[in-house]
């Protein structure tokens, strides 16, 4: 291997394939049909009953690289335990390795005060609560993130909050215990990207409503708890400030790569698993007189995922260690590059396997819509494509800039 495993990355990934194949995998019609009929503003009894029996496994917080709450991974080693959990929509949370919690837990290990981690993160790394974070609005194209229009005013000791967020994952969620809100405290500064701030807001905030669920290609809690919250004249204490006033977009930047790296890693998983599935179906099916494994088409797609998960897996591989060895900041080329692959790579690989179950593959019954849903949403989440790949083309263009 281009990237071996250590030993220790070897036997994690063991254990966690075993436990998905002991309660993750068995569990998942029941954890679609809790989603399905407690709606997404309920806690799913599925996914608490396995949290105590991973944690006693050892399998939780493995995301965090520099902690003493975690495993103590690098983020390559992450990388193929990532990829085992992503098989499954079930699966991150259990191990207390979900988004948004991972990237707030990460904001708050990094910024936040001894009197913050207390309060939010030592719950949060216990599975006890939940987070949310709070960035998008409606009313601006929040793909440029300087568009932000919500507002963080100081008076006196506190600070107050206006503004209408969403697709702010988790806020229906009755553990939601905390937001890491991003609004305008300098809206005047000559730096758009100094005008920014983030704040932490407890969710029993008076002045806060979650006022609906979003629905994802018509599935609500999964693969993602969407939701619409509005802030009105929310008051916070100064000290709910991260970092200091004007420093949203460093910690944003210092949050997204993570993010963005984990969603890629476990968007692999489930393409392997959806290549899994599409193999399965057409060696048992037949059609015109021979199994649609034999039909050429078929071959040549199954082919092409193969090679394109591959192709995935490296790419992400590297931006891993990259973001390892010479910091976030300095990985950024190879963030947005897996950023923009990945997800189209499973948005394809997915569609094809959907073709090949025929109908039954636009039905909830084999996971392909959930599967599509999360991938397709992926092209938007942390960043859409035309971002990146902008980012990636000033990168290269750079390289030229005195010939």
């Amino acid at each position: 291997m281009l990237y071996p495993m250590s030993p220790k990355v070897v036997e994690l990934k063991r254990k966690l394939e075993s436990f998905m194949d002991r309660h993750i995998y068995p569990n998942e019609e029941r954890f679609y049909r809790e989603a399905e009929e407690l709606g997404p503003w309920k806690v799913y009894p599925a996914v608490e009953e396995l949290k105590p029996l991973a944690r006693a496994e050892g399998l939780w917080n493995l995301f965090l690289p520099e902690s003493g709450h975690g495993a103590g991974l690098t983020n390559l080693e992450y990388a193929p335990l990532c990829e085992v959990m992503g098989r499954s929509h079930l699966a991150p949370e259990v191990f207390n390795c979900s988004a948004p919690d991972t990237g707030n837990m990460e904001v708050l290990e990094r910024y936040g005060s001894e009197k913050d981690k207390e309060r939010w993160l030592k719950p949060l790394l216990a599975g006890e609560i939940r987070s949310c974070f709070a960035m998008t609005e409606p009313a601006v194209a929040s793909s440029d993130a300087t568009n932000i229009e919500s507002s963080i005013v100081r008076d006196g000791d506190h600070y107050v909050i206006n503004g209408r967020k969403w697709y702010t994952t988790n806020a229906t969620d009755p553990r939601c215990k905390i937001c890491i809100f991003m609004g305008k405290t300098d809206p005047d500064n000559a730096d758009r990207h100094k005008q920014q701030s983030m704040i932490l807001v407890p969710m029993d905030t008076p002045g806060i409503e979650v006022k609906r669920s979003l629905p994802v290609f018509g599935f609500y809690g999964v693969p993602d708890r969407a939701s619409e919250v509005i802030f009105t004249n929310v008051r916070v204490p100064k000290e709910n400030m991260l970092l200091g006033e004007g420093r949203g977009f460093e910690i944003a930047q210092g949050r997204l790569g993570p993010g963005r790296i984990h969603h890629c890693m476990r968007l692999i998983g489930l393409s392997e698993r959806t290549l899994e599935k599409m193999c399965r179906r057409v060696r048992s099916r037949v059609a015109f007189g021979k199994p649609v494994s034999e039909q050429t088409v078929t071959q040549e797609r199954i082919a092409e995922a193969r090679i394109m998960i591959e192709q995935a897996r490296l790419l992400t591989l590297n931006a891993a260690y990259a973001m390892d060895t010479v910091g976030n900041k300095v990985a950024k080329a190879e963030i947005a590059m897996i950023k923009v692959a990945v997800p189209n790579m499973a948005c394809q690989i997915i569609d094809w396997a959907i073709q090949a179950h025929g109908g039954g593959g636009t039905s909830n019954d084999f996971g392909l819509t959930q599967a599509y849903a999360t991938a397709r949403l992926l092209r938007l989440a942390d960043g859409p494509d035309e971002v990146h790949r902008n980012q990636i083309a000033r990168f290269e263009l750079k390289k030229y800039s005195n010939a």
